[in-house]
């Protein structure tokens, strides 16, 4: 096993921007308007609509007094992801989608507020939180990314030792890596990541389990262990073709892109072969780096899309084409890609969920130069055999308390959402953080 050292700072390197950002921030004028429309519904469906169950009105109106550190406060007691959520989260369908003003198409802004408060702190250097008394207890997090943030902040805030083990090199997972900088600025997602270590969390990075460091280490060194290391890689096409140059992992294609690494030419024409979320993202990266087309196919039909809509908005608004029903069978080319064959699909109409089937003799060729493929992620089956817990098709077996199956050990994050749902999101993340800390301080607690 190879030494491990514990990091502290986070360093943040120069990257690029990719243009301009999606969402500028309100002005302050903008900020009292959309403060002061606040009803301050004392059902708060907002709060009730919001996975974190953050006090909306509260920190609303600490806005309107002019209180952003009090505003701030609210916000990440209930949610340390509050500085990315403002920028990712699907607020239309979460919080604003709840607002009474709603019904007229002029619900209050709540994610630009949030972002205002939070921004508030971030760019004043201003520390929120101070950890707990020492309990004397250990706990170990398998993987940085939003989950184990979450979880990793109120342990420490109960008081807990913890030490996060992550295997890439800097915390907050796709926050940091997998969304593109005109959504989510690298240095927003390492602040974020920066504050937990600041109340005393120690981090192993560049540190995979089962290669530098045993599950049965940890699970013999701490007295709880918190498994949060999300998932993998794309998967294969599984089609021919697959090994040319000019075939990317779009999380690998918009990492690269994000750090300001080279990808090399994109050619022409960039075909992304998937509908999530982070199909669009791949989709408007390779736009804005200078593709001329590039174009989305997905072998189902627009409604059965799991990206959000306003990112299919976004992406429609920066010109990208779409093709539906059509799959991929054959991916072209001498040493390089150079066309992609694909055939036609439909659903079947028989009841029920069906799988989309090809359409016999309707095979076409789209002449491209890059193929991202963006059709979900691996999962990260070997950790959860060598951690000895209970999976589902991949995905990690839990209660509701996230406890696994096996004594000690919990779950959350991406490695426990279910094939199928929607896609996941970094705010549900940040609840199973919270989650998962109640339910390892309760253990810590009885069993002290």
């Amino acid at each position: 096993m190879a030494t491990l050292e514990p990091v502290g700072a986070l360093a943040l390197p120069e990257v690029p921007q990719l243009g301009e950002p999606i969402h500028k921030p309100l002005s302050d004028l903008e900020v009292k308007l959309e403060a002061n429309r606040c009803l301050y519904c004392y059902d708060a469906p907002c709060m009730r609509a919001c996975p974190t169950h953050i006090d909306v009105a509260s920190f609303i109106g600490k806005i309107a007094t002019g209180n952003l550190k009090g505003s701030a406060r609210v916000i990440l007691e209930a949610n340390p992801l509050g500085a990315s959520c403002a920028r990712v989260c699907p607020t239309e369908e979460l919080c604003e989608g709840a607002c009474v003003y709603k019904k007229d198409d002029t619900p209050i802004r709540i994610g630009d507020l949030q972002r205002y408060a939070v921004d508030y702190v971030r760019n004043n250097g201003i520390d929120l939180f101070t950890p707990g008394r020492p309990s004397g207890r250990r706990v170990a997090v398998v993987g940085g990314g939003p989950a184990g943030l979450s979880a990793a902040r109120d342990l420490r805030l109960f008081g807990h030792a913890v030490t996060i083990f992550e295997a890439r090199e800097q915390l907050n997972g796709l926050n940091t890596y997998g969304i593109v900088p005109f959504r989510l600025d690298y240095d927003v997602a390492l602040w974020e990541a920066q504050q937990v270590v600041n109340l005393g969390v120690e981090v192993r990075a560049k540190t995979q389990i089962g290669v530098d460091v045993s599950f049965e280490t940890l699970s013999q060194d701490f007295d709880a262990v918190i498994v949060a290391c999300g998932m993998g890689n794309v998967p294969k096409l599984g089609i021919p073709g697959e090994n040319l140059s000019g075939v990317w992992d779009a999380l690998d294609f918009i990492q690269r892109a994000k750090l300001g690494k080279s990808l090399g030419n994109l050619g022409n024409h960039v075909a992304v072969i998937g509908a999530g979320n982070t199909a669009i993202d791949a989709l408007t990266c390779a736009k804005r780096l200078g593709a001329e087309r590039v174009t989305m196919y997905y072998r189902r039909g627009e409604d059965q899309m799991t990206a959000y809509e306003f990112e299919y908005e976004f992406a429609k608004q920066e010109g990208i084409e779409f093709r539906f029903f059509c799959a991929p069978v054959k991916i072209v080319g001498e040493g390089h890609v150079s066309a992609v064959e694909f055939v036609r699909t439909e659903i079947p109409k028989s009841a029920g969920k069906q799988s989309p089937i090809q359409v016999a003799g309707s095979e076409f060729v789209e002449m491209v130069e890059t193929v991202i493929r963006a059709i979900g992620q691996t999962r990260l089956r070997d950790v959860f055999s060598a951690a000895g817990i209970e999976t589902v098709d991949g995905v990690v077996k839990v209660d509701e308390q996230l406890r696994t199956t096996r004594e000690g050990v919990w779950a959350a994050g991406d490695c426990i959402f279910a094939k199928g749902m929607r896609e996941a999101m970094v705010v549900e993340a940040a609840e199973q953080g919270k989650i998962v800390a109640r339910s390892v301080d309760a253990f810590l607690g009885a069993a002290h």
